[in-house]
């Protein structure tokens, strides 16, 4: 009889229920879109933050901050100003037929806002966008597609992000570098190097820095927020290419998943070859955003992924 209570325990603590009176409610201003959850701010897709889209501000079930504010508040108090290209939430890569879009400024690439593709709220909040990726000399690379729906339940927001990268110009190439993919840059008191508690493990639980580099199906990284224990965990669709994707997570809080990287991850002299688009061809990655409340057992977090793994989409 203890078993059986101490299972629906555990049972009853991994059920994700969804708070029903919250509505989402999207607003189009000049840079971008606002998602609005219960008629608050939660999030903000900029259109372009130097020469990316991102999300920032990111906030988590009770309104924490989830990601660092520097380089968008220039003055931000109590952070790192380091790695000014690490924006919030992105997606690029270190070298796209030669063109670092990982890196900024007049040598790096740029991606585009082309238009909004969808615009949908209600019980959640959907967001559709196409891009360009252009090198510093204006020549058209590649294209994408991209889908973020935001939801919901009783621990956890979340953040499902589908990108879809397509070789509309000729043939791509994708680098063997540890810079990309995927990118979030945590809350400074989350990160391991603020020695508050921060902690990253993996789905293999791989912990701190040893899981710098390893394949997982997901990653959680766990600390301070605001007073109380709270993390931000990526989950890596089984449909999103090269899954599971490596990660390039960093103690100081970079935190990315990267499906093009190897031969730094593994120590290798050399680069392998990396990946190569024909033209026509399309790539697709799909991960989900978790902003959750409590420790990786407290979220359920392995439970989340077995959920996410399951999901169905609809094709960009």
């Amino acid at each position: 009889m203890k078993l059986f209570s101490m299972s629906l325990a555990v049972l009853s603590a991994c059920l994700f229920i969804p708070l029903a009176e919250a509505q989402y409610k999207l607003e189009k201003h000049e840079g971008g879109v606002k998602v609005l959850e219960s008629g608050k701010v939660i999030a903000d897709y900029l259109t372009k933050s130097m020469s990316k889209p991102i999300i920032w501000p990111l906030l988590g079930p009770g309104g924490e901050k989830m990601t660092r504010d520097y380089p968008m508040v220039a003055d931000s108090a109590d952070e790192k100003h380091d790695h000014p290209h690490h924006r919030s939430l992105w997606f690029t890569h270190g070298e796209v037929n030669g063109v670092d879009f990982w890196l900024e400024g007049e040598r790096g690439g740029i991606t585009e806002h082309l238009e909004f593709t969808e615009l949908d709220d209600g019980k959640q909040a959907v967001i559709g966008v196409r891009n360009l990726w252009k090198s510093p000399a204006g020549e058209s690379v590649l294209s994408d597609k991209r889908r973020f729906t935001f939801g919901h339940d009783e621990q956890a927001r979340w953040v499902d992000c589908e990108i879809e990268l397509s070789a509309d110009f000729g043939e791509v190439h994708f680098g063997d570098t540890k810079e990309g993919t995927f990118g979030v840059r945590v809350a400074e008191s989350l990160s391991m190097n603020a020695k508050q508690g921060g902690m990253i493990i993996n789905s293999h639980g791989t912990k701190g820095t040893d899981a710098w580099g390893k394949a997982a199906e997901w990653v959680d990284y766990v600390g301070p927020l605001n007073g109380k224990t709270m993390g931000i965990a990526i989950l890596c669709h089984p449909s999103t290419f090269h899954h599971p994707n490596r990660w390039h997570v960093r103690d100081y809080g970079l935190f990315a998943a990267n499906p093009f990287g190897v031969y730094h991850f593994e120590g290798q002299k050399e680069p392998t070859d990396g990946v190569r688009m024909k033209q026509g061809e399309k790539l697709l990655f799909r991960y989900r955003v978790v902003l959750h409340n409590g420790d990786t057992e407290a979220a359920c977090i392995a439970d989340r992924y077995e959920a996410f793994a399951n999901q169905k989409f609809t094709a960009l």
